[in-house]
């Protein structure tokens, strides 16, 4: 499908805020530009619309899922591939809580989500609700803060 094709039949699929405004909450809005289409996604509807994404449009395998850093808040990207057709799309989920961020869990409608979500705990402090096994995977449990945040300091940095 070409990206406009995608575009549409995701917005068929989950209506638009037009048609029925009480679901407005649970669309998808899109980018312009990039590699891949992107969407947004409200946090608290994250599990469900990716749940769709699975099971109706057929997303079935989780490739990439990683956090950035905007020093005022902090943003999910998810990967998502459809294995029949090679459709790609990034859903992207928006963190306003820098100081203690948290999102739900998609380990249990991806098994790749586990070790991602697990690194971006690590490297971030991004917690995820409901994660089955929510532990540091590289760095010593008593490692003091998270290195991938933007205000995270160590005395052995380098300054530019």
């Amino acid at each position: 499908m070409t990206r406009e094709e995608l575009q549409s039949a995701i917005t068929a699929s989950f209506g638009s805020a037009q048609d029925d405004p009480a679901s407005a909450p649970a669309t998808i809005t899109f980018e312009e530009g990039g590699q891949f289409l992107n969407g947004n996604v409200d946090k608290a509807n994250l599990v469900a619309v990716m749940k769709k994404l699975r099971d109706e449009l057929g997303f079935d395998y989780l490739f990439c899922l990683t956090c950035v850093d905007w020093k005022t808040h902090f943003t999910m990207m998810y990967h998502l591939r459809n294995m029949k057709t090679f459709d790609e799309l990034v859903i992207k989920s928006k963190i306003e809580d820098v100081t203690a961020p948290a999102i739900d869990t998609v380990s249990h409608l991806w098994q790749t989500a586990n070790f991602h979500e697990r690194e971006v705990w690590d490297l971030f402090g991004v917690k995820f609700y409901n994660h089955p096994d929510l532990r540091r995977i590289f760095l010593d449990e008593e490692w003091p803060g998270f290195p991938l945040r933007k205000n995270y300091e160590d005395a052995n940095m380098i300054e530019l």
